[in-house]
């Protein structure tokens, strides 16, 4: 069972639909659930107060487990390098290439440590992906 660690856009949904998210996330992953100190930023950057507790309590649990991911200085540089040949290659603009930029450092901080990125934005993490081999899938729930 690989470690795995879920994209914002699975903790939005679950928040969204109701449910609770360290419920639902250890439902989902396979192996230990880690969790992205960019992701736990957007969390913190969008939460609704009704949901402050759930993002305060599972990281909490997270981070006494140490299993938070925090992006290192080569996470960074190598984020900027496959932003620039993604933007290359799809022509994406600078205000394209920042939108990515935190997907960016999931995937290789995931990377790094050999960890599945479960997401429903498929597209982009695809797409990163192609210039840097890491683990994802779709979430499905």
């Amino acid at each position: 069972m690989p470690p795995a660690l879920f994209d914002s856009s699975v903790y939005i949904s679950a928040l969204r639909q109701g449910r609770n998210t360290t419920i639902s996330a250890r439902r989902i992953a396979d192996g230990p659930l880690w969790l992205s100190a960019v992701v736990l930023g957007e969390l913190y950057a969008g939460v609704q107060d009704r949901d402050l507790i759930t993002i305060e309590r599972m990281e909490r649990d997270l981070h006494s487990a140490r299993r938070i991911l925090t992006p290192t200085f080569n996470d960074w540089t190598m984020a900027g390098r496959v932003l620039a040949r993604l933007a290359a290659k799809y022509d994406y603009e600078k205000i394209g290439r920042a939108r990515l930029t935190n997907d960016a450092l999931i995937a290789m901080g995931a990377a790094r440590l050999n960890i599945t990125v479960i997401t429903f934005n498929a597209r982009d993490f695809s797409r990163l992906a192609e210039f840097r081999s890491f683990q994802w899938q779709e979430a499905a729930f």
